[in-house]
């Protein structure tokens, strides 16, 4: 059994003395893993960073087996998140979300391109917290656990949606919303892809979105938690908004 396709650099272990076990997702093989025979080496060991875009050959001689990987470099994201918090926490947190969301061998192509798409805009730090809130959304969707925000739930309108529903993921407004008001979820106009997206409505989005994450989604693969990597990015971004907002003042 053998494959050749390209893809995104999940993550790395050690195995045995020299050689690695590495997991990457491939738009038509979704997240797979091999050995890559030397990992550790010199030669192969710099190539191998999370978030390293890879031309990756599988090989074994069953297909339920573990199987080699033989690399190249398509291109390293390193030089966009050197010396960058916020790249840096952001790559971590898609590459670990990636990892632990995704079912073993089994192709997700819409959310690999949009994967793609955002770690090659690591760096510019003014529209990825915004890009990423989008990417978690559609992880979300292609996890089974989208959010309908188009009318509200209790109403049928689609006017002053505020809410969103903990257990359905749907829109509440304000008035179908009544004396549940506080145990409902916020929805700010940027998750509805609404207004000009101020990192206030980034940060109250992704308490939406992280609560899918942890209640929905963690809770169906059983008792792992949601990434740590995922909180570091969200604090990170709350460091770096805190400091731009100082310094306007």
């Amino acid at each position: 059994m053998e494959w050749r396709d390209e893809g995104i650099l999940l993550s790395v272990r050690r195995h045995g003395e020299t050689s690695a076990i590495i997991e990457v997702f491939t738009q038509d093989r979704g997240r797979h893993a091999g050995v890559v025979r030397g990992g550790t080496g010199r030669k192969i060991a710099p190539i191998l960073q999370p978030g390293a875009q890879l031309d990756v050959a599988w090989r074994a001689r069953l297909e339920d087996h573990i199987g080699t990987f033989t690399v190249e470099p398509v291109r390293s994201r390193a030089a966009l998140v050197m010396g960058d918090r916020l790249a840096l926490a952001g790559l971590n947190a898609v590459t670990a979300l990636l990892s632990f969301c995704l079912p073993d061998r089994e192709a997700h192509q819409e959310l690999y391109r949009r994967s793609e798409q955002l770690l090659d805009l690591l760096g510019q730090n003014e529209v990825w917290p915004l890009a990423y809130l989008k990417w978690e959304v559609s992880l979300l969707e292609e996890m089974g656990y989208g959010l309908d925000l188009s009318v509200c739930a209790v109403t049928g309108g689609s006017d002053d949606l505020v809410y969103v529903s903990p257990k359905s993921g749907r829109a509440v407004s304000r008035q179908g919303a009544g004396d549940w008001a506080d145990r409902l979820l916020p929805l700010p106009p940027v998750l509805r892809g609404d207004g000009p997206a101020p990192d206030a409505e980034i940060t109250e989005a992704l308490q939406t979105t992280g609560y899918f994450l942890s209640a929905h989604l963690a809770a169906q693969l059983g008792s792992r938690p949601v990434p740590d990597a995922r909180e570091r990015f969200v604090a990170a971004f709350l460091r770096l908004a805190q400091g731009e907002h100082k310094i306007d003042k």
